[in-house]
């Protein structure tokens, strides 16, 4: 072909030092190439409607919670759901790890922060962060913003034993307070 010849007599088309590192480069991972405008579409539709499930449980969670009145006692408001009577106190006499948490969300989703966290401390926190996570998820479900899957990321196995250190200790302190 006229044009392609170098001055080394080669035919053929022309290859320069560019040309030559970018075959020699390896391709990018999956994750680094860049996206079409319809995948980021697509992306941002499936966040979206994992997030209003996400909002719509919560909400619908902390309305049942409003929906209850706590039990003075303490323990036993979830017998308002027609569940039965807790089988540890009647079977050991003692609470069971999650003695108090109904109580402590209907405390916590009346606004008595307060008694929620002297009933049952573990379940304050879990209505919090459950009221928490319906607001995240609803702003992701109205804008499409990423925050949730970064806030996703914190979640690690290390989180997950402190929350179990956290449910221990709550469960002793609902063992130490039973009446």
């Amino acid at each position: 072909m006229p044009g392609t010849e170098r001055s080394t007599g080669h035919t053929g088309p022309f290859v320069g030092p560019e040309s030559a590192v970018m075959a020699l480069r390896p391709p990018l991972a999956p994750s680094l190439q860049p996206r079409s405008l319809d995948g980021l579409a697509y992306e941002r539709r499936g966040r979206r409607r994992a997030a209003l499930i996400v909002a719509m449980a919560c909400f619908a969670l902390l309305a049942v919670a409003a929906s209850l009145s706590p039990d003075g006692a303490g323990h036993g408001t979830h017998r308002q759901l027609g569940l039965p009577p807790c089988g540890w106190v009647a079977g050991f006499g003692i609470p069971c790890p999650t003695c108090g948490m109904t109580t402590a969300f209907a405390s916590a989703a009346d606004g008595d922060l307060v008694s929620s966290f002297l009933t049952q401390p573990m379940g304050c926190i879990l209505a919090l962060t459950t009221a928490a996570a319906a607001l995240v998820s609803a702003y992701v479900a109205a804008t499409g913003s990423a925050i949730g899957g970064h806030l996703l990321r914190l979640v690690t196995p290390k989180v997950g034993w402190w929350v179990a250190g956290l449910i221990l200790a709550a469960w002793m302190y609902k063992v130490i307070v039973f009446r």
